[in-house]
């Protein structure tokens, strides 16, 4: 947070002066044992620590004030949340808010998040969890564009939109065919469309039908979500579902460069089997793997979609659904069996070929796009499957099969040619391999039973190399114990020479992290600051954006509304009055212009609880239902007055008259002509450090640098709002009014203050743009 101005102030050298005192009078009698620097060799003797150790450290640290080279998006599992963190050094960022309430951020909380919320109702019903599974990002040319990010609801078939211009959620959208999901999602070479394919088979739309009429009547899917990047909106009235036989669908991806216009979804229990340990069947999982093969759907999205243009699809609950006949009939979906209980489908960068692992067979399948559009157009099919689908003989269309080990599951790629990495969840190790010769090329322990896998920018046109991430289920030893829930453990893992390295090990206790997209840095250009009155789920300027100086309170009715504002170091209102019963809606607006000068807002037993940015406005609305007085203040430490940006929620029970004496009496403490002339004395002593700090930024050429130069104004609008307070000082001075004329000094000088703290910040990082220490004069 915020460094406060008083280290920089004439109080600073008081505070060293004391110091001196101290020393002088003889407190600190016993000087310090002195101790030798320690070196690297003491450090890791000291520590146990190997030579492995030390470059593994060497190779994740990141310097104080510098940055990471990647950003990783973490699903956020059962937390309904996204995880923000960096590569190499695996520090934790931030969390996204997306499914759930999360009150730090105050998603959830004020109107405007309620909202966002409120889009991921199903049935009439708030859903106050999610299961996040499958984060994307959106992509131009096939590669990541640092633009949007996707994530899924595996539990409640929802797809989320979060903004990276601010990472916040700006839209929910449910699906309205599918009973649940997991293979979301999955973003087209250019955004077009977002992938949600259908979990376990149920009737689409919803509705009851019996499990003896499962083959007949339940069915999987894939939808194709339309994406508009104008709006940063998914569009349900462009969008699109195709109907599938009743198999378990599991991961998709879409095809890129010569695979560009299909995708491939694959499955498991394609044996449609019902279990009921409870009516005496097998269970679910002996009948979901009898066969020794499942099916890699095969499916040309982009002769889906002129289909459905075209008028042939059929509505359900409003949602344009290619019937299966139709698709089969068209040639838009093919199937091709795969190993048994596959668990992920991946495209090469080059879009030339497909990897399917078996989680119960050692082998991953690499299947030649090219062969399967030959034998699509020799119409070369072994059979149909029940439901009138062209099946392609395997073996027609394999490139390779590689063994790599026990339980393969998902596959990335290297910025090397032909390079992959698969993780094997029953060996617990991560398998290097080269798919374009079928060898495999080195292998490497984790801890443990690897599900996901990440490579940076692994899944694109243009991968970069460097790292992947094991993305573990099981911490078991790792960590120090924290009872018999442990966290997850992500494993960063140096690939950058021909062997493999383990260099971290990174607890996530938060959900189960299911899968992770990393992406260059440089490629994020978030905003620190919103245009004054923004609405941050909108992205549109609020109607109750809120001016200095306009600040008011209107009552209607049963009604109050309340247009407040936030800056250093107040709220106001200061004191908002509302009877007993009263619905109650306070509008705030955060008039900060510097970065990082975020303000909360929470009154104390009302629930209520907000989070202003830089420039935002967001509302707080609740019932006034119970009389009394409800202090509220600033939530987030924002400057060295934090404490004192305050203010009073009078709650008037029914019927309350207030007495003479209580109105005309003044509480607080009364002040003298020498305290005022004191205040006065302690202005010019902080004017001077202000000119100084403006001199020096001005002849170091601090309009040069955007960020630099945005601080510098915030400090100037800051001392510009002391005008006000100086005049009326003086007016009440004038008067001999003492007590009024010494606070309104006051407030030019927390004006002043607010001023100095955000120049003296500048300095700082103008220092560091002109290669200087951040406190050199």
């Amino acid at each position: 947070m915020t460094r406060p101005f008083l280290s920089r102030s004439p109080l600073r050298a008081a505070s060293l002066r004391c110091v001196a005192l101290a020393v002088a009078a003889g407190f600190f009698l016993a000087p310090l044992p002195a101790r030798s620097a320690e070196t690297l060799q003491d450090v890791m003797k000291r520590r146990e620590l190997s030579q492995e150790d030390i470059l593994a450290a060497a190779k994740t640290y990141v310097p104080t004030g510098k940055r990471d080279e990647f950003i990783a998006f973490s699903s956020g599992g059962q937390s309904g949340q996204v995880i923000v963190y960096g590569i190499p050094s695996m520090r934790i960022l931030k969390y996204i808010a997306v499914f759930t309430p999360e009150p730090w951020q105050a998603y959830g909380f004020d109107d405007e998040s309620k909202a966002v919320l409120a889009q991921g109702r199903i049935n009439g019903k708030d859903i106050t969890w999610g299961d996040t599974h499958h984060p994307a990002l959106s992509e131009t040319n096939g590669d990541y564009d640092g633009q949007f990010l996707f994530i899924n609801d595996k539990s409640n078939p929802r797809l989320a939109v979060i903004d990276l211009k601010d990472f916040e959620t700006k839209q929910i959208v449910v699906n309205p065919i599918f009973q649940s999901e997991h293979g979301g999602a999955f973003v087209s070479e250019n955004t077009e469309y977002v992938i949600e394919s259908a979990q376990y088979p149920a009737p689409l739309g919803g509705g009851f039908v019996p499990l003896e009429e499962f083959n007949d009547k339940y069915r999987g899917g894939v939808t194709y979500w339309k994406f508009n990047r104008e709006k940063g909106k998914l569009e349900q009235e462009n969008s699109f579902a195709i109907e599938l036989p009743p198999y378990s669908q599991d991961l998709s991806d879409f095809g890129k460069l010569a695979s560009s216009g299909w995708s491939f979804t694959n499955s498991f229990c394609t044996e449609r089997y019902v279990g009921g340990i409870e009516r005496g069947r097998p269970p679910f999982e002996a009948g979901c793997s009898a066969k020794d093969t499942d099916y890699l759907h095969v499916i040309n999205w982009k002769k889906a979609e002129a289909l459905v243009k075209a008028g042939k699809a059929k509505k359900i609950n409003n949602f344009p659904v290619l019937p299966m006949d139709v698709a089969a009939a068209e040639g838009v979906v093919f199937l091709v069996p795969e190993p048994k209980s596959p668990h992920g489908v991946d495209v090469t960068p080059d879009g030339k070929f497909i990897t399917v692992s078996g989680k119960l067979d050692t082998h991953v399948s690499v299947y030649s796009f090219e062969k399967l559009q030959q034998a699509i157009a020799a119409k070369k099919f072994v059979e149909k499957d029940p439901y009138g689908i062209p099946i392609i003989d395997m073996k027609d269309v394999l490139h390779t099969q590689v063994s790599l080990g026990l339980g393969p599951l998902h596959t990335q790629y290297d910025s090397r040619q032909g390079i992959a990495y698969t993780s094997l969840y029953v060996d617990s190790m991560v398998a290097k391999w080269d798919y374009a010769n079928g060898k495999l090329l080195d292998r490497i322990p984790i801890h443990y039973n690897i599900g996901h896998i990440m490579a940076m920018h692994g899944d694109t046109v243009k991968p970069r190399g460097k790292y992947v991430v094991a993305l573990n289920k099981l911490a078991i030893d790792r960590f120090n114990p924290v009872g018999p829930l442990h966290p997850q453990n992500h494993q960063l893992i140096d690939i950058s020479n021909d062997k493999m390295q383990l260099i971290y090990d990174m607890p996530l206790p938060l959900g189960e992290p299911h899968y992770v997209v990393a992406i260059e840095a440089s490629l994020l250009k978030p905003t620190v600051r919103y245009p004054v009155g923004t609405n941050s789920r909108t992205d549109e300027i609020s109607p109750y954006k809120t001016k200095a100086g306009e600040e008011k309170i209107v009552k209607s009715g049963n009604k109050v509304e309340v247009f407040g504002t936030l800056i250093r170091s107040h709220i106001t209102p200061e004191i908002i009055e509302v009877d007993e019963g009263n619905d109650v809606t306070i509008h705030l607006t955060n008039l900060e212009r510097a970065e990082d000068q975020t303000h909360g807002f929470t009154i104390s037993k009302y629930n209520v609880n907000g989070s202003w940015e830089p420039g935002k406005t967001a509302s707080v609305s609740f019932k006034a239902d119970k009389a009394g007085v409800f202090p509220y203040y600033c939530a987030e430490f924002c400057s060295a007055l934090h404490l004192e940006m305050e203010g009073y929620l009078l709650v008037k029970p029914k019927g309350y008259k207030p007495t003479a004496a209580a109105a005309a009496k003044e509480a607080g403490t009364q002040y003298t002509k020498a305290d005022y002339e004191k205040q006065v004395g302690v202005i010019k002593d902080t004017q001077k450090t202000i000119e100084d700090v403006v001199a020096y930024l001005k002849a170091n050429g601090y309009e040069k640098f955007p960020t630099v130069k945005a601080q510098v104004e915030d400090a100037l609008e800051q001392c510009g709002r002391a005008d006000g307070p100086k005049a009326k000082s003086e007016e009440f001075a004038a008067k001999q009014d003492w007590t009024n004329a010494m606070l309104w000094a006051n407030q030019v000088w927390q004006f002043q203050v607010k001023c100095a703290d955000v120049g003296l910040r500048a300095k700082d990082e103008l220092n560091g743009k002109l290669g200087k220490q951040p406190h050199d004069q």
